[in-house]
């Protein structure tokens, strides 16, 4: 994927211009800036929620993600695509295993293989005892490992997660991190959006900057300096 001399707008005002960003195959990115720096524009353009004033997103296919997919292709691309946001949009009426069904059902997956892939997709992030629990009742903690379970019953190639420590303690926030660096070694492409100095500065990966409405550095195995 290939973020192509990208320009965002809303209501007439620029709130990134001129962005180039190449998003290589299992790469692990940090996305980080000072707030309204563009992270969350960028993220919503790359799954197909804010489409840029000019230039576009170039895919593996060599399609282009607004002026060449149509709304059924759209809908395929965002499979493969999935974005975990701050407030995780969980049904909190709804316990643990129907929050991950539901997620499938809305996509049309049999009956039989939701059955078989939420618990498993829940043990992967180890939170299988709480499947018949609330959301309502659950930890901040338990509510981010339900929305990675719903990211994960997709199996997408890319996870994108918004802001994904912003609540948590340092030993909480790293055993997170952890299940993304695991997915990361099962040939998952993991893009974070971040604040957390502490995690970027541990884990050391690739790290674009926004600053001024641009793109200001992007560095390989690099820390938390703006």
């Amino acid at each position: 994927m290939k973020i192509d001399n990208l320009t965002l707008a809303f209501w007439n005002k620029t709130v990134l211009k001129n962005v180039n960003i190449e998003i290589k195959q299992w790469e692990f990115i940090f996305f980080i800036g000072l707030s309204w720096s563009g992270k969350t524009s960028i993220i919503r353009s790359l799954i197909g929620d804010f489409a840029p004033t000019s230039w576009d997103i170039i895919l593996e296919n060599w399609n282009n993600l607004y002026k060449t997919l149509n709304d059924k292709l759209l809908t395929i691309y965002r499979r493969n695509i999935w974005v975990i946001f701050q407030d995780y949009k969980l049904m909190e009426s709804k316990s643990v295993y129907e929050n991950v069904a539901f997620a499938m059902e809305v996509c049309g997956y049999s009956d039989k293989y939701i059955q078989k892939k939420v618990p498993e997709t829940l043990e992967q992030v180890k939170i299988l005892s709480k499947k018949d629990k609330f959301v309502s009742e659950l930890s901040w903690w338990e509510k981010q490992r339900v929305s990675i379970a719903r990211a994960l019953v997709h199996n997408p190639n890319i996870i994108i997660w918004d802001e994904p420590t912003w609540n948590l303690d340092p030993i909480t926030a790293m055993d997170v991190m952890n299940i993304f660096l695991d997915l990361n070694k099962d040939w998952k492409t993991i893009i974070i959006a971040s604040h957390d100095k502490n995690i970027v500065d541990t884990i050391k990966r690739r790290v674009v900057v926004f600053k001024d409405k641009e793109v200001a550095s992007d560095k390989e195995k690099w820390v938390y300096e703006l």
